[in-house]
């Protein structure tokens, strides 16, 4: 959570009150809705807590993790380029006065016959932190027979399309892939919800809900602050994650940059979205021994087996008195590492989740897998093959979904709108 100003926070209904006084409100009309927003240059200091919204890139990637997400993915039913950037004007807009912790729209200003702007589930909650961060997955580029949907096929990055089946996938295509995605992270799991639930309905008539999922207790560390999250299996997870303060290692495994693609991408990013579901009841039968040997790790401490403290760096050299590494060369840590990656790295943000029990009352519960990478093939894909052949951790864990989207860079504050770099 980023509180280092640790300011006072406000509620909706309590900023909406104190608009009057000072900030400067622009609307912007479109195709169906309008949507009011106003602008202030100290987010941070004078609204309570929240993440500002402008900037070079898109807000939830290099940002503390939240406690709350909520994911969904979208298909596009129109055929109108006027009305796809319509709508994505829309959300821009809606998504700067949610960051705000302000309301969709001015519900004043509605007209007392019609339904208001914002559904108000959030009215008298703070900001929380939230954050929205929009992408576009390969077919939105595209149709099935090779049509260019919007006019900006030829925009299409070369290398980005659908991720592979791995080996051991179990793909529901029910929940795989999408035109369009919007995670939203929170502090709050209703302003989370709320959130979403707007900005599906500034999509009416040209986007409809293709599949979401919703995440809870973060299960990645993204900074300094507090202990290293734990997975479902209880082991800590993303000890050697990179942080939202590692500038140097964002630039170089995050950020798009220039030459890497078409340049409607520099300072965009590349989103991995995976359900894992974990066989939970098979792994709290299974022994210690085995559970740490899976992981590499010890599931108290989070140390390597290798020795040391959580953050000790391994020593894949070190053996046992049976001649055997300490870190097993099958173990999750092992084939994740760096070192044999190519000394390449991904930021993950990714969530627990739990949907309930499934017809025969097992835990229906595991991990959302979130990470962005600079570049899909050389950072992740790569990498999930090593993972697919010989992680020991696939025993226990059954991928359901499978998704990858480009996200552009951010937003300026001056009426821009998210993607808008890809159409202009």
């Amino acid at each position: 959570m980023s509180d280092e100003t640790a300011p006072p926070r406000l509620s909706r209904r309590a900023l909406l009150g104190a608009f009057g006084a000072g900030a400067a409100a622009a609307a912007v009309a479109t195709t169906g809705a309008a949507v009011a927003v106003s602008r202030s240059t100290t987010d941070s200091s004078a609204a309570g807590y929240q993440q500002r919204f402008y900037g070079d890139h898109q807000h939830g990637i290099a940002t503390p993790m939240q406690d709350s997400l909520h994911f969904v993915s979208l298909d596009l039913v129109t055929r109108s380029r006027e009305d796809l950037v319509a709508m994505l004007r829309r959300w821009t807009v809606a998504a700067a006065a949610l960051t705000a912790g302000r309301s969709v729209g001015d519900d004043l200003a509605a007209p007392y016959d019609a339904p208001p702007p914002d559904s108000g589930d959030a009215l008298d909650l703070p900001p929380s932190g939230l954050t929205v961060t929009f992408g576009i997955g390969p077919t939105f580029f595209r149709a099935p027979d090779g049509t260019d949907r919007f006019g900006v096929a030829a925009r299409q990055p070369d290398r980005f399309a659908q991720l592979p089946v791995f080996r051991g996938d179990h793909l529901d295509p029910a929940i795989c892939g999408g035109d369009l995605c919007i995670q939203v992270c929170a502090d709050d799991a209703q302003v989370a919800v709320h959130a979403v639930r707007n900005l599906v309905r500034l999509s009416a008539g040209v986007a409809r809900v293709r599949w979401t999922q919703l995440g809870y207790a973060k299960s990645s560390a993204t900074d300094h602050t507090g202990p290293t999250p734990r997975n479902l299996m209880g082991f800590k997870d993303g000890t050697a994650n990179i942080t939202v303060d590692d500038h140097a290692a964002l630039d170089r495994f995050v950020w798009a940059q220039s030459g890497d693609g078409p340049a409607w991408m520099d300072g965009g990013t590349y989103l991995v979205a995976r359900k894992i579901r974990m066989t939970i009841e098979n792994w709290d039968r299974t022994s210690l021994r085995e559970q740490e040997g899976v992981f590499g790790r010890t599931k108290r401490l989070g140390a390597p087996l290798s020795g040391g403290d959580e953050f000790a760096p391994l020593d894949f050299t070190l053996e046992g008195a049976d001649g055997e590494p300490l870190v097993p060369t099958d173990s999750h840590v092992a084939l994740a590492h760096p070192s044999v990656n190519d000394g390449l790295r991904i930021l993950r943000r990714s969530y627990n989740y739990t949907d309930g029990s499934d017809d025969l009352g097992r835990l229906d519960a595991g991990l959302f897998f979130v990470a962005f990478v600079r570049d899909l093939d050389s950072q992740f894909v790569a990498m999930q093959r090593r993972l697919a052949r010989a992680d020991r951790l696939n025993e226990y864990v059954r991928y359901l979904s499978s998704a990858a989207f480009a996200v552009p860079p951010g937003v300026g504050p001056d009426g821009g709108y998210v993607g808008e770099t890809l159409f202009a």
